[in-house]
């Protein structure tokens, strides 16, 4: 029997104001087993030096393909990554996030996990590289996603820090996503709502790991408590009323006060720039 196909993956990565943590999210995304066949890094209006250092690092890796594009039309991940997905080539394309740092067999696992078809879109495990006790919190994540995955029935999560969709299935959907100027939802987690409602499957990848930052737990209490309520207002939106679904919001809530003053305890204070509060629906910038 010949050995499937395996895919080409894009890594798409948006990035605001993203400076500080860039460069080692793309030298992770280059140094890999297998390389990405681009690696698309989509400035949404930065106002420091995000995009001279990517420009910098496109002439320092010359053959790493990495392209820099702008979405200036909104403020927001989600026109932000929709620019991404679009602009990718490749069969699958990677989503991870600027302070991301995926494994060295992170692109050749994508290829493994898409090269069967059985998925149309797949999140993978997360390790918290600036939380003690890495190799424990990375277990303990692990666990708790193939959990969920259980619990969801149909409407199995996607994490934009860690995913990766088949070109076909974005095409699919990616007209029906919502817009979300009010910045209600959990971008990710609306396009696994779609994918589902069009019967594509979402599945879940422990081998696919990456590395993120816990800096959301910098958040104020009132900034936190928002965010993790997107769940909760993304399956409402579509008229989804299922308690277990809402499992990680209430994980989520009951770990911030001991987690948040342990990292206030080491002087972290950089809470995340997307998805605390909400904003204030803006017009879209004419062509």
């Amino acid at each position: 029997m010949n050995d499937p196909i395996l895919p080409t993956v894009s890594i798409v990565i948006p990035a605001y104001n993203e400076e500080a943590g860039i460069r080692q999210c793309l030298l992770a995304a280059i140094d890999q087993t297998v390389p990405a066949h681009e690696i698309i890094v989509v400035d949404n209006r930065s106002t420091d030096g995000t995009k001279a250092l990517v420009e910098a690092m496109q002439s320092e890796f010359p053959n790493a393909g990495i392209r820099i594009i702008s979405q200036d039309a909104e403020q927001g991940i989600t026109p932000t990554r929709n620019a991404g997905f679009n602009a990718a080539t490749s069969n699958v394309i990677g989503r991870i996030d600027s302070d991301s740092m995926i494994a060295g067999n992170w692109v050749e696992e994508v290829q493994r996990a898409f090269a069967a078809g059985d998925f149309a879109a797949a999140s993978g495990s997360v390790e918290y590289y600036d939380m003690p006790m890495k190799q424990f919190g990375h277990r303990a994540d692990d666990t708790f996603r193939k959990l969920q995955v259980k619990l969801a029935g149909k409407y199995v999560f996607l994490f934009g820090t860690n995913m990766a969709i088949t070109q076909d299935a974005w095409r699919a959907v990616r007209d029906q996503v919502c817009a979300d100027r009010e910045d209600l939802m959990h971008e990710d987690l609306d396009l696994a709502v779609h994918l589902a409602l069009q019967g594509h499957t979402v599945g879940y990848v422990s081998a696919m790991v990456a590395g993120m930052s816990a800096r959301r737990l910098d958040s104020a209490p009132r900034d936190y408590v928002y965010y993790v309520e997107r769940f909760k207002r993304t399956y409402a939106a579509h008229g989804i009323h299922d308690p277990r679904l809402l499992t990680p919001m209430v994980v989520l809530l009951a770990l911030y006060p001991a987690l948040h003053a342990e990292r206030r305890l080491h002087e972290h204070h950089t809470a995340q720039l997307w998805g605390g509060v909400p904003q204030t629906p803006t017009l879209a910038v004419a062509d």
